[in-house]
């Protein structure tokens, strides 16, 4: 047996509890990987919360998570690795765990820590999901909402990184981290609009939403063409014409490894804000809730 978070229910942070549970067995293509580090993502929450039961409904109890890095121990049929390699990658049944399966294992560096290795992956991926689905390009103005989160760090560091102007929108506390990351930073709330025009007389091209918190409508005017803007948080998109983006594994597969490589090379900054041991599952999620964190939290199973 192991060691693993589980809820039976949807609820509030009470709901996760430490179990003891049956470690799963690598199916054919898969590893089984001993958790160094797993991700604490927004969605993780949704999921709990029963926000998601819809789109994405529970067979209870769940193991809750996405994302882990960790060391193979073993392999089922097929499988690209080998027991002993380290890896990350996006899980098949739960990361809040002391043992997890990965079908699309990637390569983890020596010099990529473990906690970082874990956050990458669906944010990154994420990110250079968008700009991808956006076509923005060299010499063209994106502006990002939400840029002090982890999916916007990334994004503003990728699309600086191709050349690309870029705006942000961020909190006070956050304008200097993001500024050295290669954005013009712009205090949120009202009157961003002017704020954004002010420091782009040139106009912007595109927007990206990591925010959702009610932007669209003014982005949409601020581009003058709704597939312009795409949003990853804001469920009214459909009411503006905008796109909610939505991946593909396919598309993930081809996004990991190049985001592992410059993370590793210390071209793209990930900050991990606090990490917890396992047990502390729920206290992670309500200081994510909360808004506490500056970063990425981690469980440390």
């Amino acid at each position: 047996m192991s060691k693993a978070i589980t809820f039976s229910e949807y609820g509030t942070p009470e709901v996760l509890h430490l179990s003891e549970v049956t470690p799963p067995e690598p199916g054919p293509g898969q590893v089984r990987i001993r958790v160094r580090a797993a991700s604490v993502n927004p969605l993780d929450m949704k999921i709990r919360s029963g926000l998601m039961a819809v789109a994405i409904p529970a067979r209870f109890p769940v193991i809750p998570g996405l994302d882990a890095a960790g060391v193979v121990d073993a392999l089922g049929e097929g499988a690209a690795a080998a027991v002993g390699d380290e890896v990350l990658g996006t899980t098949v049944g739960g990361s809040y765990s002391e043992y997890a399966l990965l079908e699309r294992p990637v390569a983890k560096p020596a010099t990529l820590s473990w906690e970082v290795a874990a956050s990458l992956v669906t944010v990154g991926q994420t990110a250079f999901r968008v700009l991808t689905q956006l076509g923005v390009g060299e010499g063209q103005t994106l502006l990002v909402h939400g840029a002090g989160g982890s999916v916007g760090v990334i994004a503003v560091q990728l699309a600086a990184a191709r050349g690309i102007t870029v705006l942000a929108t961020v909190g006070e506390h956050d304008i200097e981290r993001v500024t050295a990351l290669g954005a013009t930073a712009v205090r949120y709330g009202d009157g961003w609009v002017q704020r954004v025009k002010a420091a782009a007389p040139q106009g912007v091209d595109f927007v990206f939403d990591a925010s959702g918190v009610g932007v669209l409508a003014d982005s949409v005017a601020l581009t003058g063409d709704s597939a312009h803007v795409i949003t990853i948080a804001d469920m009214s998109a459909a009411q503006h014409g905008v796109r909610f983006s939505a991946g593909s594994a396919d598309q993930a597969e081809k996004a990991l490894p190049q985001l592992v490589r410059l993370a590793a090379a210390g071209m793209l900054i990930l900050p991990i804000w606090r990490t917890y041991p396992l047990e502390q599952a729920a206290t992670a999620h309500a200081d994510l809730e909360a808004h506490r964190n500056r970063g990425k939290a981690v469980l440390l199973p």
